[in-house]
């Protein structure tokens, strides 16, 4: 059932007890997890930590764990699926549920005892009505054993035949409404979709407590940007969510004139930007960063020489020497650096590139540390997706965790660095494909599939840098193929994942249209085609839209998906 009050039905019940988090690895979820964490330092809550990247090891954890925790917190994990019937918990455990996957299942909705959903209400969710969904099992057959000995034997017959009738009736009334609840629950549970950044419902928790401090409200700044980032949200809802953080920006990080209240230089504050929509580049040099955007890399189609020479023609009409755009950003001229977001506005706009700038915010650690929330974004994710094999999945989510305290600026800078290199593989990896041809149309949808042996391969194996490629690369497909129908398709990416199992994770991506509601039906038709084929997948990850499937059933699958969206 949805929470109505957070503060009385969720933390005040937790407060005084022990209980278990389970995060999913995603970067929203990351800053959910920090912000609850400082609420329960504050409150000397005590809790157990486990991250989880699928539902392999959410059910392995669970049963570990379940004897010690009556109370369970999942943070973007377990609303879009059958909670109990996955976990088969004990009567008294109660899972508080955080999850930004949208559709909420059913069951989790109207099970008043054991699910506690964390979700916001104005999210337009579209719950189907219990009446529609649940029926009490009636006595489909009710025998009449009390017939009277002494009625008439006619009269017993005309009783019999009206009850045949009415049960066949029944009958026909049951068949009726299951076939009207599997269509609801079809429409229903068709599309994948995010709601509300868990950070913000986290934040709006810490708000209500009056515990909200500057941290928090950047956790949550970042919980959003990763939803943009990874095009998980519209830029309408993104637009909207922005406003809302702005008023808390406001609050926190005002400068009153009168010198009792200003604040120490090196504080932390936070200022809401109209930045440029370039990765990195102030960490970069303002070349690299065009060059890496996809943004910039699929309007300028730098994967061709023509793409080249639109470049350089670009930095001509800004007027900025190669010099200086090729040195790191920190060490260019002063003079330039001032306006340059207005040279590059104004550039960008003859190129045709009207959104060369977006809104976002910025965080400053005294003078010499600033970061946008997107570069935040791209280091945290990059080093609990990093492919160095020195730690566990554990060792590198408690890296990208540590890595959102101030106080750990040098994990955040290597994060940096990791960021930069996958930035750099992904566009070469997306140059590579259309250059070769591998982004083929299969009739209903686009597929590309990346070879094992390619370079940088084992850099997309996990989902999010395999989803963000996809993404990208249908960006950059679109702007580059002529053809009108193909820029209306959708995309299937498969990357290889263990060589020794013989698997490749898969993926879809919706189409890439300005209009585009980012809804995703790809996770009911693979799990369709993979029932119709018995290809053997394994639906692990938590957004449904990404699977791992056996390589040499990969042709038999994608057969019977394109007969299934045909």
């Amino acid at each position: 059932m949805f929470v109505s009050d957070f503060r009385k039905e969720f933390y005040e019940v937790v407060q005084s007890q022990r209980v278990l988090l389970f995060v999913a690895s995603d970067v929203d979820a990351l800053c959910a997890c920090k912000i609850l964490q400082a609420l329960f330092q504050c409150d000397h809550v005590q809790y157990t930590l486990v991250p989880v990247s699928g539902w392999q090891e959410l059910e392995t954890a669970f049963l570990e764990h379940k004897e010690q925790f009556h109370y369970f917190i999942l943070i973007n994990c377990g609303a879009n699926v059958d909670l109990l019937d996955i976990l088969q918990p004990d009567e008294d455990t109660i899972f508080f549920v955080c999850d930004t996957h949208r559709p909420v299942n059913v069951v989790n909705v109207y099970n008043d005892t054991q699910i506690k959903l964390l979700i916001k209400q104005d999210d337009d969710l579209e719950v189907p009505a219990y009446e529609d969904i649940f029926r009490d099992e009636e006595e489909d057959e009710e025998h009449s054993g009390n017939d009277s000995d002494g009625s008439e034997p006619s009269e017993k017959r005309t009783r019999l035949e009206e009850e045949i009738v009415e049960q066949t009736m029944r009958r026909r009334q049951r068949r009726e409404w299951e076939a009207r609840r599997r269509d609801i629950l079809f429409d229903y549970e068709q599309y994948e979709y995010h709601g509300t950044s868990s950070a913000m419902v986290m934040f709006e928790l810490a708000w209500m407590l009056s515990k909200d401090l500057n941290d928090m409200l950047w956790w949550a700044i970042v919980g959003l940007t990763d939803q943009w980032v990874q095009d998980k949200i519209t830029q309408m809802k993104y637009v909207t969510d922005v406003g809302v953080l702005q008023r808390h920006v406001s609050r926190h990080n005002h400068r009153n004139e009168d010198e009792e209240n200003t604040l120490s230089v090196d504080c932390t504050r936070i200022s809401f930007e109209y930045d440029l929509r370039l990765v990195l580049y102030q960490h970069w040099s303002l070349h690299d960063s065009l060059c890496n955007t996809s943004y910039t890399a699929a309007r300028f189609k730098l994967w061709s020489v023509h793409g080249q020479k639109r470049l350089q023609e670009f930095l001509a009409d800004m007027g900025l020497p190669l010099k200086q755009v090729k040195q790191k950003f920190q060490a260019m001229d002063i003079s330039l650096k001032e306006n340059l977001r207005e040279m590059i506005e104004e550039s960008a706009n003859k190129f045709g590139m009207k959104d060369m700038r977006v809104q976002t915010f910025s965080i400053h650690f005294g003078f010499k540390h600033k970061f946008l929330a997107s570069d935040v974004v791209f280091a945290t994710m990059s080093l609990m997706e990093s492919p160095e094999k020195d730690g566990s999945g554990t060792d590198h989510f408690i890296q990208a965790l540590d890595s959102l305290s101030r106080s750990n600026l040098d994990k955040l800078y290597h994060g940096l660095e990791l960021a930069k290199k996958q930035l750099r593989a992904t566009q070469q990896t997306i140059a590579s494909c259309l250059c070769t041809n591998l982004v083929i149309s299969q009739g209903p949808f686009l597929y590309c599939s990346l070879m094992e042996g390619t370079p940088d391969v084992m850099l997309f194996s996990r989902p999010a840098s395999l989803s963000l490629l996809s993404k990208h690369l249908l960006k950059s497909f679109v702007c580059s193929t002529k053809n009108r129908r193909c820029k209306l398709l959708p995309l299937v990416m498969a990357a290889p994942l263990s060589v020794e199992h013989g698997t490749v994770t898969v993926v879809g991506i919706p189409p890439e249209t300005d209009s585009s509601d980012r809804k995703n039906f790809f996770g009911r038709a693979f799990e369709k085609a993979a029932e119709s084929t018995s290809s053997r997948m394994l639906h692990n990850h938590f957004d449904l839209s990404v699977i791992e499937l056996k390589a040499e059933d990969r042709s038999k699958f994608l057969d019977a998906l394109i007969s299934l969206l045909s």
